[in-house]
């Protein structure tokens, strides 16, 4: 799992560029056991994208370019409990770019990149 960077951005974790910033999408969830579980949900269901995550301890920001997906399955296997989409609902305080939802996955996408 990739490190997780602090609010002013330090860390191991390379940064995203000013320019590819304006492309980002994903979830921004309150803290806990279920965003623990996206953060690691989203780096294996998203393998070849770079991904930033930001904890700014009440909440974590998850961003990556262009297209998020986070799956029921992915998730299950995190928790290591049954698991259903409403409960990441929850915990979504914000998002960046479009949301598609279904009660397999949860996909944060941009249909026009700037």
């Amino acid at each position: 799992m990739s490190p997780v960077l602090n609010p002013g951005g330090l860390g191991c974790e390379r940064p995203m560029s000013a320019e590819t910033g304006k492309n980002t999408v994903g979830p921004v969830l309150s803290a806990g056991e279920i965003a623990d579980a996206a953060v690691e949900a989203i780096h294996q269901d998203n393998p070849d994208r770079d991904i930033r995550i930001e904890d700014h301890t009440a909440y974590i920001r998850i961003e990556t370019q262009t297209e998020c997906l986070i799956r029921r399955q992915t998730l299950e296997a995190c928790l290591g409990r049954p698991f259903q989409m409403q409960e990441l609902e929850t915990v979504l305080s914000s998002f960046a770019g479009q949301i598609e939802t279904s009660s397999e996955y949860m996909r944060f996408y941009l249909d026009k990149k700037l």
